[in-house]
């Protein structure tokens, strides 16, 4: 019970945090580079551009309404989770406004991107770290969970996509009718997505290889003394022959894959194939089968 307690305290410490980065993120790399970012914030931001209305006001009335509904729909963990950091974001935007941050906020000088990279980079490793928590940052995160739980086969990529280019496509007329923005915003976005997926497969990617052979016994063996992962070993019969043969099964590191093929080019008589893990769970590092 303790040590589940504490596990809880530190999972909201880390997203008050990661709450407050994401409120900086915006005052040091968004605000002084005038370009909306992606989604419901990027609408936001803009407003707060042409009327002065604080994103962190904003954010609450957007949020608030969408955190209820998952109150209502979803785990209570992800919306107090999801709640927690829509607040501590509101409080810090509103605190932040107070601050003079002109001495260490980037604003582009010969190179515009750097600024919309930075930001990128920052807001998709506090998206990743967030969902990991089993939170949201607000906005689309809290929808796509809903539509998701209540319609699991229906995509939201779409819908996304199509909110991300909205706020680009208006971010032109906010912005002095320049195209700057527009790119600007579209990389954002495409950053932001990248390096939340790759927090969210958590580093582990991996390769599966799937073999065909007769000497499963030595090839196994010569896998696991070289390259310490396990090798699942299946029954199999080749159709067009009849012939009985092994399915051998291992995940291996990308950096071993060379070392594999050298391996497996020593018995010509064995068929495989590879394909990608996004991610892998449980004893990776050591042989288990």
């Amino acid at each position: 019970m303790k040590q589940s307690r504490q596990k809880t305290i530190r999972s909201y410490a880390i997203i008050t945090a990661l709450a407050c980065l994401m409120s900086l993120n915006y005052q040091i790399f968004i605000f002084p580079n005038s370009f909306a970012p992606a989604g419901i914030n990027g609408l936001a931001t803009m407003v707060q551009h042409l009327f002065g209305f604080n994103i962190g006001y904003m954010s609450l009335i957007v949020n608030i309404p969408l955190i209820l509904v998952a109150w209502k729909t979803l785990t209570s963990d992800f919306a107090r989770k999801s709640l927690l950091f829509v607040l501590v974001f509101s409080v810090a935007s509103l605190l932040f406004k107070q601050v003079d941050f002109s001495a260490v906020a980037y604003q582009s000088g010969h190179s515009a991107i750097l600024g919309p990279v930075a930001a990128g980079v920052v807001s998709g490793a506090v998206y990743g770290c967030v969902i990991r928590q089993n939170g949201s940052t607000g906005g689309t995160d809290i929808l796509a969970a809903w539509v998701h739980k209540l319609r699991p086969e229906i995509s939201l990529v779409g819908g996304i996509f199509a909110l991300n280019a909205f706020v680009a496509a208006v971010s032109f007329f906010v912005y002095g009718y320049q195209f700057e923005p527009v790119i600007l915003c579209l990389i954002y976005c495409y950053l932001t997505s990248r390096i939340s997926n790759m927090i969210l497969q958590g580093g582990k990617t991996a390769l599966k290889f799937e073999v065909i052979t007769q000497d499963a016994a030595a090839l196994s063996a010569r896998l696991l003394q070289e390259l310490h992962h396990g090798v699942t070993v299946l029954p199999a019969q080749g159709m067009y022959s009849a012939t009985p043969r092994s399915l051998l099964i291992c995940v291996v590191n990308r950096h071993q894959i060379v070392r594999f093929q050298e391996i497996l080019a020593e018995f010509p008589g064995a068929f495989a194939y590879v394909s990608t893990i996004s991610e892998t769970m449980g004893n990776f590092q050591r042989a288990s089968h």
